[in-house]
């Protein structure tokens, strides 16, 4: 072999070597951590779709990997630290969960605040975008939405008046919940959704107040018999907020087209299309499995929620006084304005 070709052939491996390490290293896997099942309404409607479009767009450099469950360990009320300390890249959870941390975002879990999560969750990502960025600093946040409605499910005995909740255990998942449960005088009992089955299996709660979501992932319409909610187009009792947020370092890490990849797939229309999910096939979908185990569902009278949305009111001076305590100015101003943007984004729905 003459030494001219075999310098063509060195370079030509050298090159191909080259290719191979640099297209090894353009590619970006980012880790998204939650507490549910792989199976559940989050992944397989929301974050699986969702890093399929990112993972297409960026012709395959931007890959996922998904540890559902809490499979990189910890516990629920972790995730957002996590997110912040690298642990894992990409979260999905509550911001409630971390008592007191986050009380602008909690605005939206205030009672009766909201009829439509797919409106509410672009009002959480424009009113958080104006005034929680100290809130969220330790994260860069991709979406905000809020889950469908929650609703009462109970095991033993049916919620339709205010007398019927003396003498319950509730499982609640945050602040706001808890004194509501309080308030409409059931017991609250605090605890992340993943130990909600096993509670209500051994009796340490008679009920949950959570969204249709979870049903299915949770199995909950085979542990209760009834479930309360509003009528439809009528505010939910409550509603719980969650946060899509991403480690900043990982996030300012990424090559320029990666990162604007990212953007052009996160902010207010990702909110938007989370509180679509959760509106639409999530609620349908926990109707059918509570009606195929013949559980009762009752829809509360107008006259009675009436008297529940009084009784809730009553949280919004808590809310004012926690949001000022934490250095923000005029909290009533603050509640007012994701009042309106709440009914700004009511009157652009089209469905």
């Amino acid at each position: 072999m003459s030494k001219l070709l075999k310098a063509f052939l060195a370079v030509g491996v050298a090159c191909a070597f080259n290719a191979q390490a640099q297209t090894e290293e353009s590619v970006v896997t980012l880790k998204i951590h939650h507490f549910l099942p792989a199976h559940s309404v989050t992944q397989a409607d929301f974050l699986k779709p969702w890093a399929e479009r990112v993972t297409a767009e960026s012709n395959g450099r931007i890959q996922f990997q998904f540890y559902p469950s809490m499979q990189l360990g910890g516990t629920p009320p972790q995730l957002i630290d996590q997110a912040r300390d690298g642990v894992a890249d990409i979260v999905w959870t509550l911001p409630g969960y971390t008592s007191g941390r986050f009380p602008l975002a909690s605005a939206f879990e205030l009672p009766f605040m909201s009829r439509s999560s797919e409106a509410s969750s672009q009002a959480m990502w424009d009113f958080l975008q104006a005034h929680g960025q100290k809130e969220f600093a330790g994260v860069h946040l991709l979406a905000t939405h809020l889950t469908d409605g929650a609703l009462l499910h109970t095991a033993k005995k049916p919620i339709r008046t205010l007398a019927d909740f003396r003498g319950l255990k509730l499982r609640s998942a945050n602040r706001v919940s808890t004194k509501l449960i309080s308030m409409l005088g059931a017991t609250p009992v605090a605890m992340p959704v993943p130990q909600v089955p096993e509670s209500l299996s051994k009796g340490v709660v008679d009920g949950a107040v959570l969204p249709w979501d979870v049903v299915p992932a949770l199995k909950l319409h085979e542990l209760v018999k009834y479930h309360t909610e509003m009528a439809p187009g009528q505010p939910a009792l409550m509603h719980t907020a969650l946060v899509l947020a991403m480690n900043p370092a990982k996030y300012a890490s990424l090559p320029d087209d990666l990162r604007q990849i990212i953007d052009n797939n996160s902010g207010r229309e990702l909110s938007r299309q989370a509180g679509h999910i959760w509106d639409t096939n999530v609620v349908e979908t926990g109707h059918k499995l509570a009606e195929s185990r013949g559980n009762e569902i009752y829809v509360l009278p107008a006259e009675e929620q009436t008297k529940w949305v009084e009784i809730g009111s009553k949280l919004d001076k808590d809310w004012i006084k926690e949001v000022e305590g934490k250095g923000n100015e005029n909290g009533a101003a603050l509640l007012q304005e994701v009042r309106q943007l709440v009914e700004t984004y009511n009157g652009q729905l089209t469905r």
